[in-house]
């Protein structure tokens, strides 16, 4: 599994990496006795159904980027495996407080304190702009880009794992927004893609 992951990745995963990224899966099983964080029946493809299809968001952040934010972090999926692969300085958004303090106290398990930051709060209430954004299975591109826009700045990228709908989901936004969109099939399941979108501006309203 770890070749799969550092395939996925496009990096090369350390013992210490690894050490960390099984750690976390074991966090989050005990704790999804507690709270669900994840569909329990995905339990036990928890490698495939969450590290790897988080792990290959990691290849697609541009180089030049040192930031990003998780919008509806929940579990930390996809941000504390972006943050467990990469140097990048990682903000996770988690409105809901069981899983922000989830997200804090594995934070400090695993000594990310120093790049990984938990803000619990709605993402409209948050300030500071990202070099990338993301967010997994939390709400449609168009509302999405409505609460956290103003999260970005001209060069920020867009990394938004979808399912078969990503496409009528972009030409939904697109009434609203304009952007540059490439799409990229999902290594975990062929019906999902991973949409990137760059260069993201509302419409101007008539």
């Amino acid at each position: 599994m770890i070749e799969a992951v550092a395939s996925a990745a496009g990096a090369e995963v350390s013992r210490e990496t690894w050490r960390r990224l099984e750690q976390y899966v074991h966090l989050l099983a005990t704790e999804n006795e507690r709270q669900n964080l994840v569909s329990a029946s995905t339990l036990s493809q928890v490698w495939e159904r969450h590290v790897l299809d988080s792990a290959q968001l990691v290849g697609l952040i541009p180089p030049w980027s040192r930031s990003l934010v998780d919008v509806g972090s929940g579990a930390g999926l996809p941000g504390m495996i972006v943050a467990l692969l990469s140097e990048l300085s990682v903000s996770l958004i988690e409105p809901r407080r069981l899983r922000a303090d989830f997200l804090a106290r594995t934070v400090t398990a695993l000594g990310l304190e120093t790049r990984v930051s938990v803000i619990a709060a709605k993402a409209e209430k948050v300030e500071g702009c990202f070099d990338a954004i993301t967010a997994r299975a939390v709400a449609s591109i168009d509302r999405l880009l409505t609460i956290s826009h103003h999260l970005s700045h001209e060069r920020t990228v867009w990394l938004l794992p979808k399912g078969r709908n990503a496409k009528s989901e972009l030409v939904e936004a697109q009434r609203s927004w304009h952007c540059r969109a490439t799409s990229r099939r999902s290594i975990t399941d062929p019906q999902s893609e991973i949409l990137m979108l760059s260069e993201v501006g509302a419409r101007s309203r008539r």
